[in-house]
C-alpha cells in the first residue's frame, strides 16, 4: 500500500515540478520582462529548488566518451557484452587511430568493477571507470531496477548474484582484476572462493574496498540497523510489491524511494544546508557550484529497488548470521571457503571516516583468505576519507587510485619475474621496475 501510495504523490507532484522549473525560467531569462522585477533572482532560486525537491530523478548515464591515455585523448564507447535479467556487463571500449597507443592499450591489465547493489545505480561509480580506463580495459556490473524486471523472470536471491559474479569472471577470462565496492566485497569473496574449491581459473588479483566482510567489527548504525532487528522485521516494515505501472508489477521489492530516505536522514543537517547552499549559489549567480550540487544530486536521488529475496538474504547472511566468517556460508550445497584461494593478490581498502562499514571490516577478508601468501596480501588506509572516498572524489584521484593501479600492475607477471616496490601510506604495494 505504501509503495501505492508513493506513486500517487508523485503522480501528483509532477506536474508542479515542471510548473516550478518553467516559472523559474520566467524569472530568470535574459528576454523575460519578469527578470527585471524586484527579487527576481530570489524567486527563480526559489522555485528551482522546488522543481528539483519535487522531480523524479531517472538514472544517470555514465557519460565517459573519452579519457587521456598517456597524453592521447582515446575515444570511449560504451558496449553491452553480457544481457542478464537482473543485470547487464557493460564494457567500455577505448578506440584511437593512434597505432603505438592502440598496442599499449592492447596490452594493459583488465579491470571488472562489481558494483553494488544497494540502491544507487552503477553509475555512482563513475570517477572510479573513468580513472581507471586510463590505463586499463574496464567492465562494470550495471544492475536492473528490480522494478522493471517481469515478474516472470523469477526472484533473484544472493545466489544468484554470487553467480552472475562467477559468470562475468569466466566471460572475461584469467586476466581479469576484480574490483568490489562495499556491499559486493561479501558475494565477490564467496564467489570466488566457489571457484577456487571447485578448481576453476582464479583472477589475477581481488581489490576490496570498504565492505563489511566482517560487520561484527567496529559496527556501524547501518550495521546496527541491520543486527538489532529481526529478518520479520524487515519484512513487515520495508518490503512492498510493485505497483501496476511497472513491468515488474506483483513483484516483491524494498523500494528505492525507502532507501533514498534512509540515505539523507543519516545525514539530514548536511543535506539542508546544500540545499540552502544551492539556493545562495542561484541568487549570487554562481554557475559553477549551482552546477556542481546539481551533478552531486542527479545521482544521489536516483535510487533503484531491489529485489526482496536478496535484501533479505544480505541482511541474514552477512549482518545476522555473519556466515562468511563463521564458515557456515553454503551456496547450492557447496561450502564457502575463502582458504581455498591460493593465486590471486588480495588488496582490501578502507576509509578512515568511512560510516557504512567501519574499521577492520573489510581487512578482515587477510584473516579468511590464509592460502593466499602473506607476500601477496595487502592492506591500505585512506586517511580523511569517508565512504564515498575511497571511490570517487580527490582522494581517490590522488591517493588510492594510484595504490590500485600500481597493486593490478605489479601482478600482472609471473611472481619470479623483477619488481621494485614502494610504500603507500605504510603499506607495501609492488609496482614493475
Amino acid at each position: 500500500m505504501l509503495y501505492q501510495l508513493y506513486e500517487t504523490q508523485r503522480a501528483l507532484l509532477s506536474p508542479f515540478a515542471e510548473f516550478a522549473s518553467a516559472s523559474s525560467k520566467l524569472y530568470s531569462h535574459p528576454l523575460s520582462p519578469f527578470t527585471h522585477t524586484p527579487m527576481a533572482h530570489r524567486v527563480s532560486a526559489g522555485l528551482d529548488l522546488m522543481h528539483r525537491l519535487s522531480k523524479e530523478y531517472e538514472k544517470p548515464e555514465f557519460d565517459i566518451r573519452s579519457v587521456n591515455v598517456g597524453g592521447v585523448e582515446v575515444a570511449v564507447q560504451e558496449q553491452v557484452a553480457i544481457t542478464k535479467p537482473f543485470c547487464r556487463l557493460l564494457r567500455f571500449k577505448r578506440f584511437s587511430d593512434n597505432l603505438p597507443m592502440l598496442s599499449r592499450m592492447k596490452d594493459q591489465p583488465t579491470v571488472l568493477v562489481i558494483s553494488p547493489l544497494s540502491g544507487h545505480h552503477s553509475t555512482l561509480l563513475r570517477e572510479t571507470v573513468r580513472a581507471l580506463l586510463t590505463e586499463h580495459k574496464v567492465y562494470i556490473t550495471d544492475w536492473t531496477d528490480a522494478r522493471m524486471v517481469p515478474l516472470e523472470e523469477g526472484p533473484f536471491h544472493l545466489d544468484d548474484y554470487i553467480a552472475y559474479v562467477q559468470e562475468f569472471i569466466r566471460h572475461i577470462g584469467p586476466e581479469v582484476n576484480v574490483i568490489s565496492v562495499c556491499q559486493p566485497t561479501v558475494p565477490v569473496l564467496a564467489a570466488i572462493s566457489l571457484m577456487a574449491t571447485s578448481g576453476e581459473m582464479m583472477p589475477r588479483t581481488m581489490t576490496m574496498m570498504g565492505g563489511p566482510i566482517d560487520a561484527r567489527r567496529s559496527p556501524t548504525a547501518v550495521n546496527n540497523l541491520a543486527m538489532n532487528k529481526s529478518l520479520e522485521w524487515f519484512e513487515r516494515n520495508v518490503i512492498y510489491r510493485v505497483p501496476v505501472n511497472y513491468p515488474g508489477s506483483g513483484r516483491s521489492v524494498y523500494p528505492g524511494f525507502l532507501q533514498h530516505t534512509g540515505f539523507v536522514a543519516m545525514n539530514p543537517d548536511r543535506h539542508l544546508s546544500s540545499h540552502y547552499d544551492y539556493f545562495l549559489d542561484l541568487v549570487r549567480g554562481d554557475d559553477d557550484s549551482a552546477d556542481a550540487h546539481r551533478s552531486f544530486y542527479d545521482e544521489y536521488n536516483a535510487v533503484l529497488d531491489m529485489p526482496a529475496e536478496y535484501y533479505l538474504d544480505t541482511i541474514k547472511v552477512v549482518f545476522q548470521d555473519f556466515a562468511l566468517v563463521n564458515g557456515t556460508w553454503e551456496v547450492d550445497g557447496q561450502l564457502v571457503r575463502p582458504q581455498d584461494i591460493t593465486a590471486p593478490a588480495l588488496l582490501t581498502i578502507e576509509g578512515e571516516l568511512d560510516d557504512i562499514s567501519g574499521a577492520g571490516q573489510t581487512h578482515a577478508a587477510h584473516e579468511l583468505c590464509t592460502g593466499v601468501p602473506r607476500e601477496r596480501q595487502f592492506r591500505y588506509d585512506v586517511e580523511g576519507a569517508g565512504h564515498y572516498g575511497i571511490f570517487s572524489g580527490r582522494r581517490w584521484r590522488e591517493n588510492v587510485y594510484p595504490a590500485v593501479r600500481d597493486f593490478i600492475a605489479s601482478h600482472q607477471e609471473p611472481a619470479a619475474s623483477k619488481r621494485s616496490a614502494r610504500k603507500v601510506n605504510g603499506t607495501r604495494v609492488k609496482t614493475r621496475s
